[in-house]
């Protein structure tokens, strides 16, 4: 059986790669997509999703949530330098048609009531509409199957501060409330993914422009590419999002630690820091597993299958 999985997201081209691959995977059932604040605003955010979907046009439509104008309001960082003003490098726009949408935590919590634990909810962007949902409906914690997050660092090492991940430092409080939920979580930490970088090499491997996914991939890609190259110094970029996706569907390319993680939420130099408890002998509980490795070679040519067979399937 497919995986039944929401994906929570603030697309961002690298969400949008990540959304590719994830919505022709015969391995996963994706039945939800929720937008939230973060490398966009929150109208723009739902704005990209709607518009992803609509334009890669996958066999099964999930439901979409919308991201909240109140989210915003814990902004204090946008990806819009690298991403572009819409955040898929010029080429978001209005979508022609939009479903009936529900806030994205109320979409997140009737999903997991309706499906008895069968869903594992894939986070690529910052938590807030996951913290949202619990604070709401506390008993949702048992309800999901687990929580992957694609961010943080443990080694303390941040890309939007020298101390915080993006995602973390965009709203360290939901943050702390996943990591600290009794939910079994798994992390894939920003200097995990960023081993899964690719420079110009990944135009190369993206579908053809005729398909739905290569349209989508072939005019928001590039546009991150050369962002990343001129604006940053980068000679590549790291797929984080998309290897969040991978360790659904390859898991044996990974390896997992047991580690004990929290979040800063005030440090003046260390918003969103996550921290792991490191010590002999360790004071905290553990709370989550991280990944701590995974096969690079065979991440790669399944990703550059999974692009494969989305772009033949569009």
């Amino acid at each position: 059986m497919a995986r039944k999985v929401i994906i929570d997201c603030d697309p961002g081209i690298d969400d949008a790669i990540a959304l590719a691959i994830a919505l022709f995977d015969p391995r996963l059932e994706v039945v939800g997509i929720t937008a939230c604040a973060g490398t966009v605003d929150a109208h723009q955010v739902t704005s990209n999703v709607h518009t992803l979907v609509e334009k890669m046009d996958p066999p099964k439509m999930p439901r979409i949530g919308t991201a909240l104008d109140e989210e915003a309001g814990v902004a204090v960082s946008n990806r819009t330098e690298i991403h572009g003003k819409d955040g898929l490098g010029g080429y978001g726009g209005n979508p022609v048609s939009r479903q009936h949408t529900l806030p994205s935590d109320k979409l997140i919590s009737d999903r997991l009531r309706s499906e008895g634990g069968a869903i594992t909810l894939l986070c690529l962007g910052p938590l807030t509409n996951l913290a949202k949902a619990f604070s709401r409906d506390p008993g949702l914690t048992n309800l999901l199957d687990r929580i992957v997050i694609a961010g943080g660092c443990t080694d303390g090492i941040g890309d939007e501060t020298p101390a915080a991940e993006f995602n973390m430092h965009f709203d360290p409080a939901s943050a702390k409330a996943i990591f600290n939920s009794p939910t079994t979580k798994s992390l894939i930490p920003l200097e995990i993914g960023g081993l899964f970088d690719f420079g110009l090499e990944l135009i190369d491997h993206l579908p053809a422009s005729y398909t739905r996914v290569g349209e989508v991939l072939q005019n928001t890609v590039p546009h991150w590419v050369r962002s990343s190259r001129q604006k940053l110094g980068h000679e590549s970029v790291s797929l984080h999002s998309a290897l969040a996706v991978l360790s659904l569907v390859e898991p044996m390319l990974f390896e997992w630690e047991e580690m004990a993680g929290n979040v800063e939420v005030t440090g003046e130099l260390t918003r969103g820091a996550t921290i792991f408890d490191r010590r002999s002998p360790r004071a905290w509980r553990p709370n989550m597993e991280v990944a701590t490795g995974f096969d690079v070679s065979a991440a790669r040519d399944a990703f550059y299958n999974s692009l494969r067979f989305a772009g033949q399937n569009s």
